[in-house]
C-alpha cells in the first residue's frame, strides 16, 4: 500500500512551463480571493505605502527569515526533508532567472490574502489583533501543507506568517512583509539552486 503523502519521487518532475503557470495560476487565484474578501466582506485593506526605513525592515526581515531556514535545514532533519521534497519539485526545474518569479508572485498574492486581508478581517471579527496574528499565521502554514511528511515546512511556514503578521501589525504597512516575503523566497531559492549546482560540479 502506498503513502497518499506528498514525496516529489512519487510524482512525476514538472516542466519549467508547469512550475511557472502554477505560480501564475495560483497567484492570481489568491488575488481574487483576497478581492473577493475584501469587497463582499467589506474588509478594509491593510495599509500599502513606500517608506525607506520600513523598506529596509522588510529587506532585513527577509534576510533573517532565510538565515533562520538555512539554521533550520541543516539542524533538523525532519524540516531538511520536508524542504527538499517541495524544492525538488518546484525549484529544480527552473532556471536561475525563474528565482524572481518566484520570490514576486507568492510574495504579491499571499501577502495581499493573509496579511493584507485575512488579518484586518479576523482582527475585527475576533476583537482580538493577537487571535488574528494567529489565525492567519495558522493558515498560511495550511496553504504550505501538501500531505503528512510535510508538516515541518507547514510548521515553519506557520511561525513565519506569525511573525510577518506581527510585523505588519506594529508598522501597519502591507509592504514590510511583503518585502520580507519576496526576498526571502528569493534568496533562499537562490542559496539551494547554488547548493545543487556545486553537487553536480
Amino acid at each position: 500500500m502506498t503513502d497518499p503523502d506528498f514525496n516529489s519521487s512519487n510524482l512525476p518532475p514538472l516542466t519549467r512551463p508547469q512550475v511557472l503557470v502554477g505560480l501564475a495560476m495560483t497567484a492570481i487565484l489568491l488575488m481574487l480571493i483576497a478581492k473577493g474578501w475584501q469587497t463582499w466582506g467589506d474588509v478594509p485593506l491593510l495599509d500599502w505605502r513606500w517608506h525607506p526605513a520600513q523598506a529596509g525592515l522588510g529587506v532585513a526581515v527577509g534576510l533573517v527569515i532565510s538565515a533562520a531556514s538555512l539554521a533550520l535545514y541543516y539542524a533538523w532533519p525532519a524540516y531538511r526533508s520536508s524542504a527538499e521534497s517541495y524544492l525538488n519539485l518546484v525549484l529544480r526545474p527552473l532556471v536561475l532567472a525563474d528565482v524572481l518569479w518566484l520570490g514576486l508572485l507568492p510574495g504579491l498574492s499571499e501577502e495581499l490574502l493573509f496579511r493584507g486581508v485575512m488579518l484586518p478581517s479576523f482582527g475585527s471579527s475576533f476583537g482580538s489583533d493577537a487571535i488574528a496574528v494567529l489565525g492567519s499565521g495558522a493558515c498560511f502554514g495550511i496553504l504550505h501543507m501538501s500531505g503528512r511528511s510535510q508538516w515541518p515546512y507547514a510548521l515553519w511556514a506557520t511561525i513565519v506568517g506569525i511573525g510577518l503578521g506581527t510585523i505588519a501589525l506594529v508598522t501597519g504597512n502591507l509592504m514590510v512583509p511583503v518585502l520580507a516575503h519576496i526576498i526571502a523566497n528569493i534568496v533562499s531559492a537562490l542559496f539551494w539552486k547554488l547548493v545543487q549546482a556545486k553537487r553536480i560540479a
